[in-house]
């Protein structure tokens, strides 16, 4: 199986659940160049892993971090926070 089958290609941002867990879920996420996810918050602990492409996190503690394949970022429950696509990428969420 691949990321890509679990999106429509036609959604600039498509999300779909990819594990769920006794204890968390692993969601997929796939943002198109130039999109965005919009600003949101979690109301628990997330990973946020770039499996491919080049992302922009932003949160309102004033973090901004730019992600590439491999890299990833905690994302602390209760705070806004965004992504920008700078390429077409497939991210994970793990909660």
């Amino acid at each position: 199986m691949n990321l890509k089958t679990k999106h429509d290609a036609a959604k600039a941002v498509s999300a779909a659940i990819l594990f769920k867990g006794q204890e968390g879920t692993v969601t997929t996420l796939q943002i198109q160049k130039e999109a965005e996810l919009k600003e949101h918050i979690t109301k628990v602990p997330a990973l946020l892993v770039c499996v491919t492409g080049k992302i922009v996190y932003e949160d309102e503690s004033g973090a901004r971090e730019t992600l590439l394949s491999g890299d990833f970022v905690n994302i602390e429950p209760m705070v806004k926070h965004r992504v920008n696509a700078l390429e077409d990428s497939q991210l994970l969420v793990i909660k």
